[in-house]
């Protein structure tokens, strides 16, 4: 403001009074406006779950300052692109998954059974009646009536695969029964020390996916048996992650879908979904109400991995949402734009300039952005 002559005393207090709530006026629509932009910045970063010690803020395109000189922000982080997973961890029981039952179809005394925790492979006996045994096939389909020469179809040759893997040969593997089978079930019921009919007698074969664990025994040695008659139960021989899914987590539930299995010393290891099964849970009393789950079951990438651990309660990651191939920061790198939005400090050598950015994912305390100017490696800033 110029000299006020003497004379003009009175009118330069007046014009000084002016200027003075002027600068107050400026001055208040500063700090509201810095305010605005702080308290929002604080409100979006905590909403997130990462809390900071103060938001580090550019007006008007001018370069923020936190210590006297300083034009640049007191951290700084760098653009990545990765793929964000946001993932529901549950805890899961290791063991060896679900069991199934082995029904009886013939008739006989029980004279052998396999022991408890036991494999049993293909070929192999499961147990035996009046000392003859049942056998262990590879199949989904369960045996359904007798094989004898002239039968044709998809049981039959789920049949003729086993013996062919089991090294018998001289027949051709399809979904006819012929001659040449019968000279080959015939060798096989003698190596088996059963009577050589070329007949394979409804009952003598029990069909599993692959080879099994014994889980428990139903009968005892000595005891009669017949059609219907649960004989042992048995499992997988892989140890396996048993996890409830909620019925809301349903669409996370597919077979084959990644998952991270966490140990009780922390290591992580990769993992997939074996099976998911829906199931209804009976409720605990008469004010209570059904409940739907999802029981799954997860299996190691590398078996090996487990195999040393006996019962134990695991953490199982579910990805929920995934974003391939996207620009991520820290979530801490964000901040609140006074006209709405979010930005972030894009710093090149001694300078930086706020970029406003659009947010995609949150995941694991990152954020995907987009926005111009944004780059692999590229540096931005943190607040303190």
């Amino acid at each position: 403001m110029p000299p006020v002559p003497a004379g003009d005393a009175g009118r330069g207090q007046r014009l000084m009074a002016a200027e003075g709530k002027r600068r107050r006026r400026r001055g208040g629509r500063a700090a509201i406006a810095a305010g605005v932009v702080i308290a929002a910045g604080a409100a979006a970063i905590a909403s997130t779950g990462v809390g900071f010690a103060g938001v580090l803020e550019v007006f008007g395109g001018k370069k923020s300052t936190t210590e006297a000189g300083s034009t640049l922000p007191p951290a700084t982080a760098t653009i990545t692109r990765e793929t964000l997973v946001d993932a529901v961890t549950l805890s899961g029981d290791l063991g060896f998954g679900s069991t199934t039952s082995v029904f009886g179809r013939l008739t006989g005394t029980v004279t052998w059974l396999p022991g408890i925790g036991s494999q049993v492979v293909r070929g192999k006996p499961l147990y035996r009646l009046d000392n003859k045994p049942v056998v262990l096939m590879y199949g989904r389909l369960p045996m359904y009536r007798a094989l004898k020469s002239g039968d044709s179809g998809a049981d039959v040759k789920q049949f003729e695969q086993n013996l062919s893997a089991l090294g018998y040969d001289g027949f051709t593997v399809d979904n006819d029964f012929t001659s040449s089978t019968a000279s080959a079930v015939r060798e096989w019921q003698d190596d088996l020390g059963l009577s050589e009919t070329g007949t394979v007698d409804l009952g003598r074969v029990f069909y599993a996916s692959g080879q099994i664990r014994v889980d428990s025994q139903k009968l005892a040695l000595g005891n009669v048996t017949g059609p219907g008659s649960t004989v042992l139960t048995y499992t997988g021989n892989s140890k396996v992650v048993s996890v409830e899914l909620p019925y809301d987590y349903r669409q996370m539930a597919k077979k084959g879908a990644p998952v991270t299995v966490t140990l009780p010393d922390g290591e992580t290891l990769p993992g997939k979904i074996s099976s998911a099964v829906m199931v209804i849970k009976p409720a605990a009393s008469s004010t209570e109400k059904d409940t739907t789950v999802i029981e799954v079951s997860v299996t190691a990438n590398d078996p090996k991995k487990l195999a040393g651990l006996d019962e134990a309660s695991l953490e199982v990651a579910f990805a929920s949402s995934e974003r391939k191939d996207v620009l991520t920061v820290p979530v801490a790198a964000l901040l609140a734009l006074s006209e709405g939005g979010y930005g972030v400090q894009l710093v090149e050598g001694d300078s930086a300039r706020l970029i406003a950015v659009k947010t995609g994912l949150f995941a694991n305390g990152k954020v995907e952005i987009t926005g111009d100017g944004l780059a692999e490696g590229a540096t931005v800033g943190m607040p303190a």
